[in-house]
């Protein structure tokens, strides 16, 4: 799928969660934005047809999206800065305040470990599969 293609399909969602992290007219939530942001992300690479992408389309996306969270929260900050701040003690307590259910957040939380020590993960999900396997 050709960028401008992606912008279009995913211009209006970036700007929704931006306008839904709104606390009034010029001030962001940035802890909700973050939340939110994940939580497309997740979703994004769970099932990318779903959304109307393929796979091959997720490195664009990506990009697509850190451009977005650069404009939003200022350069540098990233797809991966989101994860490591729902992996943090502040993130956390802003999961608590936005009423994350359990399983949002055991998602967010499985993908932080996804993206932040993929190989930890790595060796994780392995010994997962060979308690399973027992």
């Amino acid at each position: 799928m050709r960028k401008e293609d992606l912008l279009a399909a995913f211009g209006p969602v970036l700007a929704e969660v931006a306008e839904r992290s709104q606390v009034a007219d010029a001030f962001l939530d940035k802890d909700l934005y973050r939340i939110y942001i994940a939580t497309l992300w997740a979703n994004v690479v769970l099932d990318p047809a779903d959304v109307g992408i393929e796979e091959a389309d997720l490195e664009t996306v990506h990009d697509l999206v850190n451009e977005q969270i650069g404009d939003v929260l200022g350069s540098g900050t990233d797809i991966r800065e989101c994860f490591r701040f729902v992996n943090s003690k502040a993130g956390e307590r802003a999961m608590g305040a936005a009423k994350v259910t359990q399983r949002h957040k055991e998602l967010l939380l499985y993908f932080s470990s996804m993206i932040l020590d993929p190989d930890g993960h790595r060796k994780w999900m392995e010994n997962v599969r060979n308690r399973l396997e027992r």
